[in-house]
């Protein structure tokens, strides 16, 4: 499967129904034309997505939002304005959008990345490009060319390379089919940024009722070694116990310094900020996860807002381990 820089040939796949790797700010999309129902299923398939997950379609430009949706309320206008393009994906009532793309429900994700490489493919495509992330489904989602052609081989017909994804984590989703909006999915556009804009409270992601969306099951991104948060404050007690039952970790850490940990662990330092640490987070699983380990301990973020796509990221990661 080729990695290129030539948009002029991933427009050319899309228009044959193929299925394009693309670059996003948040991480690589597995894009099709979202009116063609055939390359639609095909990205179901390459993945081994079950058919009632839905997927976000990719717009140039904001006012193609009437294109693939219905009914747009005033919100909707107000949060394209001011985030658009960006890493917020629009949940809205289902306009032309085939139910292949939706998951057959009677609703849409749209969304128009922050990427220049992204948004030179989509206008020059013309229409919706339906993408979710370019990883197996429920695996560590890519943010470099290079993660994709690992994952799939040569089942992609092109990979659009843009360079390391600068957010790093999927888009923030916010759902307005119902009077009061509802957080389905966090990212780094947070509650209080998108209450500012709409003027009105935002109810969070334990009430997203029966909504489908993009990456809301318990257990997701995850790598194939098991993955074990700790406290700071317990993280060296772990990881000991852990080493002397002849177990291989390795340590994503914060704020612990590696000489307080066993000398045969592998400790990764990551950032302080949560945004830089977003950025790192999934290139740093895949690093880990090829290396020859038994476990990787996390430190676990703060809990607090501004960590909260980082912390719901982990959480689902790690779905099901324990100590």
């Amino acid at each position: 499967m080729p990695i290129t820089t030539d948009i002029a040939l991933a427009v050319e796949r899309l228009r044959q129904g193929g299925v394009v790797a693309l670059p996003t700010e948040t991480v690589y999309g597995l894009g099709a034309d979202a009116s063609n129902s055939g390359a639609v299923q095909r990205i179901f398939a390459i993945k081994g997505r079950p058919a009632d997950h839905p997927l976000i379609v990719h717009m140039g430009d904001a006012y193609m939002m009437q294109a693939w949706a219905r009914e747009i309320p005033p919100a909707a206008i107000r949060l394209a304005e001011r985030f658009w393009p960006g890493p917020l994906t629009l949940i809205l009532k289902r306009g032309q959008t085939p139910l292949e793309v939706t998951g057959g429900q009677d609703s849409v994700g749209l969304r128009v990345p922050g990427h220049p490489v992204a948004l030179d493919l989509l206008r020059a495509f013309g229409g919706g490009v339906a993408a979710p992330s370019a990883n197996r489904f429920g695996r560590v989602s890519p943010t470099r060319a290079e993660h994709v052609r690992d994952e799939f081989g040569e089942s992609v017909d092109l990979i659009l390379d843009g360079g390391d994804c600068t957010v790093g984590l999927e888009s923030t989703i916010l759902s307005l089919l119902d009077e009061q909006p509802r957080l389905l999915r966090p990212g780094m556009i947070s509650i209080a940024e998108l209450e500012i804009v709409i003027g009105m409270p935002i109810l969070g992601p334990q009430d997203r009722g029966d909504i489908r969306a993009p990456g809301l099951m318990e257990s997701h991104y995850a790598p194939d070694t098991r993955l074990l948060p700790c406290p700071s404050e317990e993280l060296a007690t772990t990881v000991r116990k852990l080493t002397e039952a002849g177990l291989r970790v390795a340590v994503m850490t914060r704020t612990v310094v590696g000489g307080a940990l066993p000398a045969e662990t592998h400790p990764l330092t990551m950032p302080i900020e949560p945004a830089d640490y977003g950025r790192q987070l999934y290139a740093s699983l895949r690093r880990l996860d090829d290396g020859d380990f038994d476990i990787i301990v996390v430190e676990q973020p703060p809990d607090n807002d501004s960590w909260r796509a980082v912390n719901d990221r982990l959480g689902r990661a790690s779905h099901g381990a324990s100590s």
